[in-house]
């Protein structure tokens, strides 16, 4: 494991395959309290996850699965929902990692605000008339902001997670990017997983392997999930979108995600929060 500070202040927690960014706002001596407990708690984060993993890795089925640690409790609650589909708690381990740490990192502490980014899924703390603003991502190949969203301690939001082909993770849509604002990082992240396998369709331009053949250790196994996707039609990729929509607005409906952007190519789509947030994006809305 490694800590690090960076001449900003903010602090960078490494081990494995887990890097976090850490920062905090407040009193000074609050503040390093806070990275103290953030620290010591991330370091047995990852030992204890590896002794859970075979199970994590299994799709949910009917039966709720039985964790023992509290991060793995919180990706099965975060699949959960889901389960009519395959999902593996594993879709929610970014964000439920970065729930986790950020609890820990604010436990008895005085802060302002704060947030602890696993790699673009973020958990965050707001204390009373605290606000942040949150950037939102339309395409995870070539980065930049589409906009910001300006989150609030009244608001039922502690959790951002996007999610596309183009990510950490194997995807078996065919989205740019779909980021989901949620109760917990760790229901954003699974959401944001779920919606952008959902942005898909059948078409010849989309090429497509077994993750297995990609990564032996990926939990989709032999399911097959996107490497390349060609210049598709407008029309192709209007309902590839509106599928992944019709899914996000489901899942708003159940309360299981605050808001949704969906970008596919020059369309784009938003629910909840982040519908009417004045987001650019470089073609039409949907």
């Amino acid at each position: 494991m490694e800590a690090t500070r960076g001449t900003d202040g903010r602090l960078f927690l490494r081990h494995g395959p887990i890097d976090l960014v850490v920062e905090m706002f407040g009193d000074q001596d609050e503040v390093e309290l806070a990275y103290s407990q953030a620290n010591d708690y991330f370091a047995g984060v990852l030992d204890h996850l590896v002794q859970e993993l075979p199970l994590l890795r299994r799709p949910i089925a009917a039966a709720y699965p039985m964790f023992q640690g509290p991060v793995a409790q919180a990706m099965a609650k975060a699949a959960w929902p889901h389960r009519n589909d395959f999902i593996t708690p594993m879709a929610a381990v970014a964000g439920a990692v970065a729930d986790a740490v950020l609890s820990a990192a604010i436990l008895d502490r005085r802060l302002e605000r704060g947030y602890v980014n696993n790699g673009g899924d973020i958990a965050f703390h707001l204390s009373p008339g605290a606000v942040l603003d949150a950037g939102v991502v339309a395409d995870l190949q070539w980065g930049g902001l589409s906009g910001t969203v300006q989150l609030r301690h009244d608001m039922a939001i502690r959790g951002i997670a996007t999610s596309g082909w183009r990510g950490r993770s194997h995807s078996r849509g065919i989205a740019d990017a779909v980021t989901v604002l949620a109760a917990t990082a760790a229901q954003a992240d699974a959401a944001a997983t779920m919606i952008a396998n959902r942005v898909d369709i059948d078409h010849p331009g989309i090429e497509r392997a077994p993750a297995s053949s990609l990564d032996p250790d990926s939990d989709l196994g032999d399911l097959a999930v996107t490497v390349a996707v060609a210049e598709l039609p407008e029309g192709v990729r209007r309902a590839a979108l509106l599928s992944g929509l019709d899914r996000a607005r489901g899942l708003l409906a159940q309360g299981i995600l605050e808001g949704a952007m969906l970008s596919l190519g020059d369309q784009a789509a938003t629910v909840g929060v982040l519908a009417g947030e004045g987001l650019e994006h470089k073609g039409s809305q949907l």
